[in-house]
């Protein structure tokens, strides 16, 4: 169900939320009025999680409570609160400077929440150190792919398994069969691999830790629209293999066909939530995000 976040128990809604959310039910073919008028939820940074306000039903996997996240004397993150149930794929999609990456930042810990509270498979990691985080089954694949770019790809994947007590071929060719070009060029050095190809290896690096959950942060930026589709592609693979997946990613429109759940970010708070679907036909994110 398409959300709005505001400060306490929603008001009525407006003639023109009504016809948005109308628009929705009619959509998912749920629609029992002529026009819905009556707001049957609460904002999801109180009592009900975002999951039940849009009927996932999935446990959480990863939690995020009212955390506020500063630069220095800057509020960045202000008050955000979402989850990530098991299996899904969650997008957070915003211009820049809403603060997408930061969020990263802060569950990875290379930041940290001065308030809040972050839960992973249950446990408080709102100040675990980052190096310590990979242990735990969470794995950051960064905007910019941060690759070994003087070591070859074949040294690249063995660096993402170290976590692992040794490198498991089975592994590498689940890889392989994810990134069939990879394997073509596992004794070339990254730094000499295409934007795409490094895009992948990234990508692969982060598989072989076997994460529970998999963050990426822009995976399209840079690319050629032939290289989106396919880095999609493999993530709607990953995700039907039962990864669970938080995207970060400014093609909001690739975002929201794959994610099962969004967020819309505006400075550092999140204004709408809602299933892809459902976001993908709002006016609101149409107008801003999907030129239309």
């Amino acid at each position: 169900m398409l959300s709005k976040r505001l400060p306490g128990i929603l008001p009525e809604l407006t003639f023109a939320e009504a016809v948005e959310t109308t628009k929705v039910h009619s959509i998912a073919g749920t629609l029992r009025t002529p026009l819905v008028n009556e707001r049957p939820f609460r904002s999801p940074h109180h009592t009900m999680s975002a999951v039940s306000l849009v009927g996932g039903g999935v446990n959480p996997m990863l939690k995020i409570e009212d955390i506020h996240v500063y630069y220095g004397a800057i509020h960045a993150i202000k008050g955000v609160s979402f989850e990530v149930g098991e299996g899904e794929i969650v997008a957070l999609i915003g211009a820049n400077g809403a603060g997408k990456r930061t969020i990263l930042k802060t569950i990875s810990g290379l930041m940290h929440p001065r308030s809040g509270k972050i839960e992973f498979v249950g446990e408080d990691i709102s100040h675990t150190d980052a190096y310590k985080l990979l242990r735990h089954g969470l794995a950051h694949v960064p905007e910019g792919r941060r690759i070994f770019l003087q070591m070859s790809v074949q040294d690249n994947l063995e660096m993402g398994a170290f976590t692992q007590k040794e490198v498991s071929k089975d592994d590498l060719e689940m890889v392989f069969n994810y990134f069939p070009r990879l394997k073509e060029r596992r004794k070339q050095i990254a730094g000499t691999l295409s934007g795409g190809e490094q895009q992948m290896l990234a990508m692969s690096r982060a598989l072989m830790s076997h994460p529970k959950l998999m963050m990426l942060d822009e995976p399209s930026m840079g690319l050629a629209p032939i290289l989106v589709d396919q880095i999609f592609d493999i993530i709607k693979e990953l995700h039907k293999a039962g990864t669970t997946i938080l995207l970060v990613e400014q093609n909001a429109r690739k975002a929201l066909q794959v994610a099962d759940r969004a967020y819309v970010l505006e400075t550092g708070g999140i204004t709408l939530t809602g299933t892809g679907a459902e976001l993908a036909v709002s006016d609101e994110v149409r107008k801003a995000y999907l030129g239309g």
